[in-house]
């Protein structure tokens, strides 16, 4: 089923919203929205642009190990540039890989040019635990003699 299914798919079940700070924001600022949203990550757009995103994995290893203020750096000091997108016809297989191969947790959504969501880890595993619920259900239906002819 993953094969098939579309990131569009879980983009319509979770919604669009896009968290994002620009590069100028504090790298305080940046954990407070993070905490505040419930998100491990958030996009960084310079007007409009994409262009890098910002994690909790940055904030860990880019300023707290190494004993640095996050009420004084800015985002752009700890971004990470290198950011891998998907389209909204990806599918969840293509999405499996791609951040298993990258190491990635995160993937924006970009059609056109234009940013349209993301979609993380945990939209994936949420849906495709869904999706086999889904499966299981049918199954047991079939074999208990309910499942419509």
């Amino acid at each position: 089923m993953e094969n098939i299914t579309t990131v569009d798919v879980i983009l319509k079940s979770k919604g669009r919203d896009i968290w994002s700070v620009t590069p100028q924001t504090l790298v305080y600022d940046a954990l407070k929205l993070m905490a505040e949203k419930n998100v491990g990550a958030l996009l960084v757009l310079e007007e409009g642009k994409l262009v890098g995103i910002v994690s909790e994995r940055d904030y860990a290893r880019k300023v707290a190990l190494l004993g640095r203020n996050s009420r004084v750096l800015a985002v752009r000091e700890i971004l990470t540039e290198a950011v891998y997108t998907v389209t909204r016809e990806s599918t969840i297989r293509e999405c499996m890989k791609k951040m298993t191969d990258k190491r990635v947790r995160h993937l924006p959504v970009v059609e056109g040019g234009q940013l349209v969501g993301i979609v993380s880890i945990g939209d994936v595993m949420n849906w495709l635990t869904s999706a086999q619920r889904a499966a299981i259900d049918q199954l047991q239906a079939y074999i208990a003699g309910g499942y419509p002819v």
